[in-house]
């Protein structure tokens, strides 16, 4: 009786090449062409500009930029991507809002595109009786550009929505970066990640915005987010509410 592939049941575990099938001393002319085609996949989910049509928005949803005035110098310089464009912290004004979501291109607008929409709109329903901001739409931004955007909204608390770097495997996976108190110069130990959000067996939306809504509300009784808020969230109670 013919022996099965020993790699088939390893290959249904994990999107990782591994076992790969061989011509001679080299990989398969199969493998390589889905290698390259996976690299075509990363690099333009890199240099993609987020389309905002693409985020269902309404009209009062809020457009910035960041100091990387287009995308090269974005990817060269990424201390540009943290801070806003002048025009564009101007236009911020302060109020009285409990959370502000900021929906970024970053690494990989098309992940922006396609999770972002979904997390916001699950988020949004568990979270009854908070003060949510207008949804900022934010260009060539990193991660820490949600200080800035949180600090002259008012908000006492920044839920960066971010496409994350594209990989070998997944070009449209995005993480969510929630900041109590955001002011420029919060360092990455002070924020909480939910990442790895995406349709081909990621973290599916609804689980993501339920853990967010946990996250949100253990900040907002402790006052701080980071390293001294662990996600604890017991079972599945926010996803059955």
């Amino acid at each position: 009786m013919p022996v099965g592939d020993p790699w088939d049941a390893l290959r249904r575990l994990t999107p990782a090449r591994i076992g790969q099938a061989r011509s001679g001393d080299t990989v398969a002319v199969g493998e390589v062409l889905a290698f390259q085609l996976a690299h075509a996949r990363a690099r333009a989910a890199v240099w993609a500009p987020l389309r905002e049509d693409k985020l269902g928005l309404g009209a009062d949803a809020l457009r910035v930029r960041s100091q990387a005035d287009e995308r090269g110098v974005f990817i060269r310089r990424p201390d540009l991507g943290r801070r806003l464009a002048p025009d564009s912290a101007a236009a911020l004004v302060r109020g009285d809002h409990d959370v502000v979501f900021v929906i970024a291109d970053g690494l990989s607008a098309i992940a922006a595109e396609r999770q972002a929409p979904a997390v916001l709109s699950a988020a949004r329903r568990l979270l009854a009786g908070w003060r949510i901001a207008p949804v900022v739409v934010a260009h060539n931004a990193r991660v820490a550009l949600g200080d800035e955007i949180g600090h002259r909204l008012g908000a006492r608390c920044v839920v960066m929505m971010i496409g994350e770097r594209p990989g070998l495997s997944i070009a449209e996976s995005l993480s969510l970066y929630m900041t109590w108190a955001p002011r420029p110069g919060r360092v990455d130990s002070e924020r909480n990640c939910i990442s790895n959000i995406h349709s081909q067996g990621g973290l599916p939306a609804r689980e993501a915005a339920a853990k967010l809504a946990w996250l949100l509300n253990g900040a907002r009784a402790l006052g701080a987010s980071g390293i001294g808020l662990k996600e604890d969230m017991p079972g599945r109670g926010l996803l059955e509410g």
